[in-house]
């Protein structure tokens, strides 16, 4: 049941609250992980990285670097421990 107060107020006074520029762009570079749940039941869990922007212009979008991936991965042999060194 929806109350008045529940509502989004068409403006927010946000100017004596104070944050910190960056608090989170560490953890942000190294990826994220967006876990969606309908009730306790887990929907859809996805895992994004974060692409340094040299290598980002070389792709135009996602469908692009998961092709490239999985092409890097299919060279390398499904046994990890038949790798020789």
């Amino acid at each position: 049941m929806k109350t008045k107060d529940s509502e989004m107020k068409n403006e927010y006074d946000l100017s004596k609250r104070s944050g910190v520029r960056g608090r989170y762009a560490k953890a942000f570079k190294e990826g994220y992980s967006v876990r969606i749940y309908d009730g306790k039941k887990l929907v859809s869990d996805q895992f994004f990285a974060a692409i340094d922007r040299d290598v980002q212009k070389h792709f135009k979008d996602s469908k692009s670097v998961n092709k490239a991936l999985r092409t890097i991965i299919s060279i390398f042999p499904k046994n990890p421990k038949a790798v020789t060194k």
